[in-house]
């Protein structure tokens, strides 16, 4: 088992033992009776995050490299033989995801090519599974799998027209222009994406893999460009250490690929440098130099560059041969991802769980803790009235009628307060609502087919993003005058009438604004003012704004989700702190009316509030000893492996 496969298997069981932690808890939770809507929902959305978690690897290089035999090697090498078709010329001809998602049947789905002549997104088809081809995947029979596989591969001849609606030939491009044929019709991929739906263990643990067609697809198909790299956790980039780094290799790098974190050259094919008549030492010494030469010519330090042999290390697993695959140069490749790739997630997820527990445990200590410290003051309340007369009894229920009148009052102020809640709620739909923005997006669709110049359309975009932003800027704003009412009125109540209260639940809307100004980025890159006066993109350009809205639609949708959600709570530890207290008053009123109507039942009212206190405590107990448990799942080791990382 390779350092990668092992380490992502590590990972996985990690992620599973937090699970459990995390549904001891809820049940701990629940028992202890402090599980209100806050909690309730804060505990199943980081279960829901834990179990959807996806580690998405991407690989891109021009086609010939050997991605497809680099999957191969890395994933597959324990079924003895090429899963993925990997052979001489193209055999990715649309970018295909390897997946698991136990709502399908294994199956290959199939994006026909025509829908690239409609004005939606690859993302947004994802939902409609009559748009689809989809073709049983035979999982028992490898020879089955390797020809559903071949499906992706195929390909089939249009008309020069129809390749310009979809998208695909560029009058400008003179390359593009030697691919037509005798009979007039160019070769395109029959299938626009395909997604392969394949239970293998690492599959159903949440690796997503991602196999690219090309360097030419990174420019013209915009799900490639806007979701799938970007959102990569690894892309591994393929050079041939027969080729070097050519132009457009350099080229897709710097303005696609190049910078941040898990992002790897690989520059594999070092067998054909392999040479019978030089020394081991010369041999060694030609692909050090070449890999030098690839550094530099992508401006990375060699460090970054692996060099392997994707074709020997498959055959070397496949036969046992430790020595081939030493040679290969993978299980160094191997190690890297899994030493650079796997920490920084496991650090990313344990830092967001550390966040939800110390949430969880914040309503845990308002509750019990307002249920205990009641209980402490009843306690010491009719223990002082040990021995005295009905006088001061009385008394006592005059000041707790007091109390309650008090209480009843900030009620009547928190009434207005909600009639502020709600206007302002309302105020953030206006404009965070999908209408406004499905409006947006018609009519910049409508500028775009109204005009005949790039420019034209480059305006009607970046207004576009002005907008986006902007009503986001503007839901922000409304959410910080909630959350500074709010916190005005936990103070209050808290002040007033003793209660235990943290302050509301903060909520931002910035991840959701610095995804637009990420999508905008890419955006730029690709249709950038110098791309305007160089090239006439304006079949492109359509098609990526289409992506482009769908990007930004999935964007709004979470977070109207998330505001949706944040509102429900953000009111919830007070109201529980409210039905609290005024449970509180109720049961002190009545205990003071029943001694005042008969003193021999204060002893056994004390006895009673003593044994309250006990399973109050016993309670908190449970609750902390669940939450320790799940702090030590979440702070727990994986393996040796990644340790030394």
């Amino acid at each position: 088992m390779n350092s990668l496969v092992q380490s992502f298997q590590f990972y996985s069981a990690w992620r599973a033992a937090v699970v459990a932690a995390l549904e001891k808890y809820r049940s701990a939770a629940a028992a202890a009776g402090v599980a209100d809507q806050a909690l309730e929902q804060r505990l199943s959305h980081t279960l829901a995050r834990l179990r959807d978690d996806k580690l998405m690897i991407s690989f891109v290089a021009e086609f010939s490299r050997g991605k497809s035999e680099l999957i191969n090697a890395i994933f597959f090498s324990d079924y003895g033989q090429r899963i993925l078709p990997s052979s001489a010329g193209r055999t990715t001809m649309c970018p295909t995801e390897l997946m698991y998602d136990e709502t399908f049947p294994p199956s290959i789905r199939l994006l026909p090519i025509e829908t690239r002549a409609e004005a939606q997104s690859t993302s947004d088809f994802r939902t409609q599974a009559h748009a689809w081809v989809v073709l049983p995947l035979e999982i028992s029979s490898s020879d089955g799998m390797l020809d559903a596989f071949r499906e992706v591969s195929k390909t089939k001849r249009v008309t020069v027209d129809d390749a310009r609606r979809y998208g695909l030939y560029r009058d400008d491009d003179p390359d593009m222009a030697l691919a037509v044929g005798d009979d007039g019709l160019v070769e395109i991929s029959q299938w626009r994406h395909a997604i392969v739906n394949f239970p293998h263990p690492l599959l159903q643990q949440g690796l997503v893999i991602v196999d690219t067609p090309g360097l030419n697809a990174i420019g013209t198909e915009p799900e490639l460009t806007l979701n799938l790299i970007p959102s990569a956790h690894a892309v591994l980039f393929v050079v041939g250490a027969d080729t070097g780094v050519t132009k457009s290799d350099a080229e897709v790098w710097r303005d696609h690929i190049g910078g941040g974190p898990g992002r790897l050259v690989v520059m594999n094919k070092i067998d054909s440098l392999w040479d019978e008549l030089r020394t081991a030492d010369e041999v060694r010494e030609q692909i050090e130099s070449q890999v030098q030469s690839v550094a530099h010519a992508l401006a990375v330090d060699a460090d970054q560059v692996f060099a392997v042999s994707a074709q020997k290390g498959l055959v070397a697993r496949v036969q046992n041969d430790a020595a081939l695959l030493a040679r290969s140069g993978l299980p160094a490749l191997e190690q890297a991802l899994s030493t650079r790739l796997i920490p920084s997630r496991l650090e990313i997820a344990r830092e967001r769980l550390q966040g939800d527990l110390g949430a969880m445990r914040s309503v845990r200590d308002a509750v019990l803790g307002s249920r205990i410290r009641s209980v402490v003051e009843q306690l010491m309340e009719l223990k002082s009235l040990r021995g005295k007369n009905q006088n001061i009894v009385l008394h006592m229920m005059q000041r707790i009628d007091m109390e309650r009148r008090d209480f009843d009052e900030s009620l009547v102020k928190l009434q207005g307060t909600r009639a502020v809640f709600s206007r302002l709620s309302a105020e953030v739909f206006q404009h965070l609502g999908m209408d406004v923005l499905k409006n947006e997006i018609m009519g910049v669709r409508e500028s775009m087919d109204r005009s005949i110049f790039s420019t034209g359309m480059r305006e009607a975009v970046r207004k576009f993003f002005v907008t986006a932003s902007g009503n986001l800027s503007v839901s922000a704003g409304k959410i910080a005058e909630i959350s500074d009412m709010m916190a005005v009125m936990y103070r209050r109540f808290s002040a007033e009438h003793g209660m235990s209260l943290s302050l509301p639940m903060p909520f931002s809307m910035q991840a959701y604004l610095d995804e637009i100004h990420v999508i905008e980025g890419i955006y730029q890159k690709q249709f950038g003012p110098a791309a305007m006066f160089t090239t006439p993109q304006v079949v492109l350009m359509q098609k990526f704004f289409d992506t482009i809205a769908s990007r930004v639609k999935q964007n709004y949708l979470a977070a109207n989700r998330d505001v949706e959600a944040w509102l429900k709570v953000v009111m919830a530890p007070l109201e529980a702190q409210i039905r609290e207290h005024r449970g509180q008053l109720k049961q002190r009123r009545q205990s003071v009316e029943r001694i005042h109507a008969a003193t021999d039942g204060l002893e056994e009212k004390l006895h009673s509030l003593e044994e309250l206190q006990a399973q109050l405590e016993q309670q908190r107990a449970s609750v902390e000893r669940a939450e320790g448990e799940l702090e030590r799942a979440i702070r727990s080791a994986l393996a040796p492996v990644l340790r030394a990382a």
